[in-house]
């Protein structure tokens, strides 16, 4: 059925009226997006941000009139993709979708950092929450959080925890236990998650937290054992592994988690962070997007910019905490 001009201009006027209340120019709010928008990924690809920053985006495209472009720009902890999208222009075309490292907690880990996470960007969305598991070789007598503290307790100086870098959980997370039992555990960080893991089958290290979708294949042949997870729920790929927390580890430091979230430059359009949130949720909330993100371990969210500010900084003062406790510090 054709739409009359009277009917097109009344169309028009109506949008342009929506977008002057609103206080978006209508041009812009007509025409947005009129070209490819880039999501830009921290990391190498193939590891599970980048997987959700795919996954979002091949569903985001249709609904946007436009391609979404996935650029991975791994380096240095995530800083170097964060900063790029930190000094891009605010036009509402290129976002970064990280993980709590580089969002958040680089800035009280390194003494120089190109960009400030409160200050150059501006957040979105948080896309999902991202509980880790906590594990150790087959070989350890425990079988519990309580049990593990323990033991590490009693063998002072003698285990090693891994880690898939300096800053990540598993090393703050390590560290705070090691030196909340006095423990005086050894730190051997590695380059990635996956040679860590092949370490701790092997027994060059006793323990390690680790992400679900690392772990599970170990744990579901055996290889390794998981004592719990880290935060306030059970996850759906593991529902027999119990939260630390429900063990009665109730330090915030097992309690809290990390989590994947989207951020756009710091002065970008606050209607175009609304619209880009609004997107996103909508794409979380189809059953095959939220079964993909439960699969890998996460638990969805995908919440307003008011709601993911809120939840930053209730979880910022715990995580500057415990980079201060546990004295990791990087140039």
């Amino acid at each position: 059925m054709s739409t009359s001009p009277t009917r097109r201009a009344w169309l028009s006027q109506g949008v342009a009226a929506a977008a002057t209340l609103c206080g978006l120019p209508a041009a812009l709010a007509q025409s947005y997006p009129s070209r490819p928008i880039r999501l830009i990924v921290p990391f190498n690809a193939g590891g599970a941000t980048d997987i959700v920053a795919r996954v979002i985006g091949e569903k985001l495209s249709p609904r946007l009139g436009q391609p979404v472009l996935v650029d991975n720009r791994g380096g240095a902890g995530g800083i170097l993709g964060t900063d790029a999208v930190a000094k891009a222009q605010p036009d509402g075309y290129t976002f970064v979708l990280s993980l709590t490292t580089s969002l958040l907690i680089n800035q009280f880990l390194y003494t120089k950092l190109p960009y400030h996470p409160q200050k150059d960007l501006a957040l979105v969305t948080q896309i999902a929450l991202a509980p880790v598991t906590l594990l150790v070789h087959p070989s350890l007598p425990v079988k519990t959080g309580p049990e593990l503290l323990q033991y590490v307790a009693r063998h002072k100086g003698k285990l090693s925890y891994g880690s898939y870098g300096v800053g990540s959980y598993a090393h703050l997370g390590g560290a705070y236990m090691s030196q909340s039992q006095d423990a005086d555990m050894a730190h051997a960080a590695y380059k990635g998650e996956a040679p860590m893991l092949q370490d701790l089958i092997g027994g060059q290290i006793q323990l390690a937290f680790a992400s679900a979708l690392g772990a599970k294949p170990h744990i579901d042949a055996g290889r390794l054992k998981v004592i719990g997870v880290t935060g306030e729920q059970r996850m759906a790929v593991l529902p027999s592994a119990p939260t630390l927390a429900e063990q009665g580890l109730n330090d915030e430091v097992y309690r809290v988690v990390g989590w994947v979230g989207m951020a756009a430059p710091a002065k970008t359009p606050p209607e175009l962070v609304q619209r880009m949130a609004a997107e996103v949720r909508a794409v979380c909330a189809l059953p095959e997007v939220r079964d993909r993100i439960v699969a890998m371990g996460f638990l969805p969210v995908a919440n307003t910019p008011e709601q993911f500010a809120a939840a930053y900084q209730r979880d910022l003062p715990i995580w500057e905490r415990l980079v201060k406790i546990t004295g990791a510090r990087l140039d």
